[in-house]
């Protein structure tokens, strides 16, 4: 598999926020988000070759009972299933990281889904492509219906709002299981948004979530 990191942190966004945790960064990614913070995984894709083997002894080199895959899109990872059921057998939680446009029957204790809103769509030749990729209801529905989820979205304004009402909706998604997050990687974008967007979550019923790794340590790679 093509890794683009490997290292030990603490989670920094969604529901299990600031536990130790595995990241496991996989490289490669469908979509092309405007604001996406790791490029290296999408835009200009790098990293190493590790067989599942070595992945797993770097994982057991940590002491953490989480582990994190992400991305990129981890769901369009070779070796993605097999990867998944070792780290489980492990007696490892299991969290995957995905835009929920891709369906793999994975080994997954929370799937962390971002469906990507509008604000993410960029300009240029790949607009297109992301449009019509970013939202699949029925890879949504399934991934919901099958593990237990967090929908995770990433909000640059007050008006994106309306998306993920209508989303949610389409859904059928449980409001205690929505989180907004601001958009930005850096703590003072990350603060002037956190100002509205707590008061959206609390007139919504939606949860918040910081960007802890981005509080703690800026907008650097292995955190």
């Amino acid at each position: 598999m093509k890794i683009a990191e490997l290292f030990y942190s603490l989670q920094g966004e969604g529901s299990l926020v600031g536990v130790p945790s595995v990241f496991i960064r996989t490289s490669g990614c469908n979509l092309r988000c405007s604001w996406c913070d790791t490029p290296y995984t999408s835009w200009k894709p790098e990293g190493v070759d590790l067989t599942l083997h070595q992945i797993l002894d770097e994982v057991k080199a940590h002491p953490a009972k989480h582990v994190v895959v992400t991305g990129g899109e981890p769901m369009i990872a070779p070796e993605i299933i097999p990867l998944t059921e070792r780290l489980r057998g492990l007696g490892l939680h299991v969290t995957i990281e995905t835009a929920g446009t891709v369906f793999q029957p994975v080994a997954c204790d929370l799937m962390s889904i971002s469906p990507k809103l509008s604000n993410s769509t960029p300009e240029g030749p790949w607009a297109a492509q992301h449009e019509r990729v970013r939202i699949q209801p029925a890879v949504l529905a399934e991934l919901m219906g099958r593990y237990d989820y967090q929908l995770k979205f990433v909000m640059e304004k007050p008006e994106d709002l309306a998306e993920v009402r209508s989303l949610v909706a389409a859904l059928g998604a449980e409001r205690g299981r929505v989180i907004l997050m601001p958009e930005g990687t850096d703590r003072e974008r990350l603060r002037e948004r956190a100002v509205w967007l707590v008061e959206v979550c609390k007139d919504e019923g939606f949860r918040f979530s910081p960007r802890l790794h981005v509080d703690l340590y800026g907008n650097r790679r292995g955190v």
